[in-house]
């Protein structure tokens, strides 16, 4: 049986990260959020944002990936499901479609009797202005 989605009562705190967080372009760590809020004026403590950001990558409305030093850093989430091409260098994301590779994950789902599979596509590479 599966439980029902939590519905999360919205807060102050968590409508000024999801602000400062779309009007950024790429993935920023907690720290960098908190850094940017506390220059704004805005009062909310570290492990507030952290928890935020973890709930709002629950709920599809951030996405998170991790640096190649294993810390999370996050950035919205437009709607629905997508890819991204990451910058190794700047960190520049672009997020892309992929329906070759969700061909290709329900076929290797269904080979091997999975059902219900979910995925994340993260491809690194250098972007153009990096080159």
């Amino acid at each position: 049986m599966t439980a029902a989605p939590t519905t999360r009562r919205p807060t102050r705190q968590r409508a000024a990260i999801a602000e400062v967080l779309a009007a950024s372009a790429g993935f920023q760590s907690a720290q960098e959020l908190h850094a940017q809020l506390q220059s704004s004026g805005t009062r909310v403590g570290l492990a507030t944002v952290y928890r935020a950001l973890q709930a709002m990558a629950t709920d599809g409305e951030a996405d998170v990936r991790r640096t190649d030093d294993g810390e999370a850093v996050y950035r919205a989430c437009s709607e629905g499901h997508h890819h991204h091409l990451v910058c190794r260098v700047c960190g520049r994301t672009v997020e892309i479609d992929g329906p070759a590779v969700e061909r290709w994950t329900a076929q290797v789902s269904a080979e091997h009797g999975f059902s219900d599979v979910d995925h994340t596509l993260e491809l690194v590479g250098t972007c153009a202005d990096c080159r």
